[in-house]
C-alpha cells in the first residue's frame, strides 16, 4: 500500500490519487513504493465474493472516499461498470468526498459524476430511514475505519446495522485492516457515557477490522432491542493484525498521513480540554498546544485551511510539543495530556464537558486532577480490558 507523506521524502507525482471522489492528493516515500504490490486484498478487491450476492439486486451504499479499490478506482465507479443497480448513496460524518470539517452540518444532495442521491448520516439523520431504504435489496458497506472508539465510522456502522435489522436489508460490509492494527488499550467506555462519539462498551482502542466490530456489535446484541442484522463480511485476503497497513487516502481531512493515525487515540482526548491537536495547520494530530501552556521551542498558529474553517485558536500563538517525527506508538499515550495539565496556566478552565464522552468515563479526569500517575491509570484498566479481550476472541477473522 502506499505510505502518507511525513516531513522531507521524495513526491512521486504519478502516484497521487486524483479520483473525482477525494480532494485530498497524497504523496509517497520511496521505501513505500515496495508496498504498491502488497499481497494484501482488502474486502473490496475481493469482488469474486461479492459481485454473486449483488446480481440483479437494488443496492444502497454506505461509503466515502475511503471507499477505492487497489487501483485507485472509486467502489461506486466500479460497481456501476460491473451492471450492479446502485439506487442510493449513503455518507458519513465528513461526506461523501471526506472533505467537510469535524462536525459540520453535511447535507444531502447529488453526485455529479454518477447522478445518484446522496443521503448524509451526520447531523439529525444518523440513522436511514424507512423511507429511505425503500425498494432496496441489499446494503453495502465500506468505510476506512482507524480502530478508535470515538472515531465515528463505527457509529454510523450501529446505525446502518440497526435500521437494516429493522427493516429486513442484509448487509454486506466490505472489510479493511484497521491501521493501528491489534492495539486494545485504554479505559472502557460507561453506559451513562454513551454519545455518537462512543456507543459501545469497549476501550478507546479496541483492535478490530469494521468487519470484526460489526459481527461483535450483532453477537452482543447491541442494537436497538437486541435486534440482529443479517450480516456477511466480506474478508480481506493474506492479511494479519500485525501488519503495516498504509492508507492510500486520508481516511478524514484531519488525519493527513500514518503518523497521525497512529497519534490520533492519544491526542483526540485533548479535543475535550482547550488545548489544539493542531487543526488549522498541516500537521494535524501529530502536535498539541495552545497559549495557555508554558512557552517552549516549538509554538504554532492555527489558521483556517481545509477541514478547518473556523479553528481553535485561529491566529494566536500556541506552544506545545511536535510529535510528527515520534517512534510509532504500541499503546494509548497519557503523558502528552498529563503534561499539558500540569503546565497550564489555568487548571480549573484545562477540561470541558466533551473530555468524558472522549474518555467514556469520568474517572480519568478525576485521576489526572488529582495527580495520579499514568502507571496507576493505567493498572485501573487492566481489568477490564483482560475481560473485553477475551470476549473480543470470538469475533475475530484474522490472527
Amino acid at each position: 500500500m502506499i505510505k502518507f507523506i511525513t516531513k522531507s521524502v521524495l513526491i512521486v507525482a504519478s502516484l497521487f490519487y486524483t479520483s473525482s471522489y477525494s480532494n485530498s492528493f497524497q504523496t509517497v516515500t520511496k521505501s513505500s513504493l515496495e508496498k504498491i504490490n502488497s499481497p494484501i486484498k482488502t474486502g473490496a478487491d475481493n469482488y469474486e465474493k461479492y459481485l454473486p450476492l449483488l446480481k440483479d439486486k437494488k443496492i444502497g451504499i454506505v461509503t466515502n472516499q475511503t471507499g477505492i479499490l487497489s487501483d485507485k478506482t472509486h467502489l461506486v465507479d466500479f460497481l456501476l461498470e460491473k451492471k450492479i443497480a446502485i439506487q442510493i448513496i449513503f455518507a458519513p460524518e465528513h461526506g461523501f468526498r471526506g472533505t467537510a470539517d469535524a462536525g459540520e452540518h453535511v447535507v444531502d444532495g447529488k453526485d455529479p459524476k454518477t447522478g445518484l442521491s446522496i443521503i448524509s448520516l451526520y447531523g439529525d439523520n444518523k440513522k436511514p430511514k424507512a423511507a429511505q431504504l425503500a425498494g432496496i435489496d441489499i446494503m453495502v458497506f465500506d468505510l476506512q475505519d482507524v480502530g478508535a472508539r470515538f472515531y465515528t465510522y463505527i457509529s454510523s456502522l450501529h446505525y446502518v446495522m440497526e435500521a437494516c435489522a429493522e427493516n429486513g436489508i442484509p448487509l454486506i460490509i466490505l472489510d479493511r485492516p484497521n491501521p493501528n492494527g491489534g492495539i486494545v488499550d485504554g479505559p472502557l467506555l460507561e453506559k451513562e457515557f454513551t454519545s455518537f462519539v462512543g456507543m459501545h462498551p469497549i476501550p478507546l482502542l479496541h483492535g478490530m477490522t469494521i468487519g470484526e466490530y460489526a459481527q461483535m456489535v450483532n453477537g452482543e446484541k447491541w442494537l436497538k432491542d437486541g435486534i440482529q442484522c443479517k450480516l456477511t463480511v466480506i474478508p480481506c485476503v493474506d492479511y494479519n493484525r500485525k501488519m503495516e497497513y498504509s492508507l492510500l487516502v486520508k481516511p478524514s481531512p484531519n488525519l493527513p498521513n500514518d503518523q497521525s493515525i497512529n497519534l490520533y487515540a492519544s491526542l483526540c482526548l485533548f479535543e475535550g480540554t482547550n488545548v489544539s491537536v493542531g487543526r488549522g495547520t498541516e500537521t494535524q494530530f501529530q502536535i498539541y498546544g495552545s497559549p495557555f501552556l508554558a512557552k517552549t521551542n516549538f509554538s504554532f498558529t492555527p489558521k483556517p485551511n481545509f477541514g478547518a474553517k473556523d479553528p481553535l485558536y485561529n491566529g494566536k500563538e500556541c506552544f506545545g510539543e511536535d510529535l510528527s517525527s515520534y517512534p510509532k506508538l504500541k499503546q494509548l499515550e497519557l503523558k502528552w495530556l498529563i503534561k499539558a495539565y500540569q503546565n497550564t496556566s489555568d487548571k480549573t478552565k484545562f477540561f470541558n464537558g466533551f473530555f468524558t464522552k472522549l474518555a467514556g468515563t469520568k474517572k480519568l479526569q478525576q485521576q489526572i486532577e488529582s495527580g495520579t500517575s499514568e502507571e496507576a491509570i493505567r493498572k485501573s484498566w487492566q481489568k477490564d480490558l483482560e475481560a473485553f479481550k477475551k470476549m473480543r476472541t470470538q469475533y475475530l477473522i484474522y490472527k
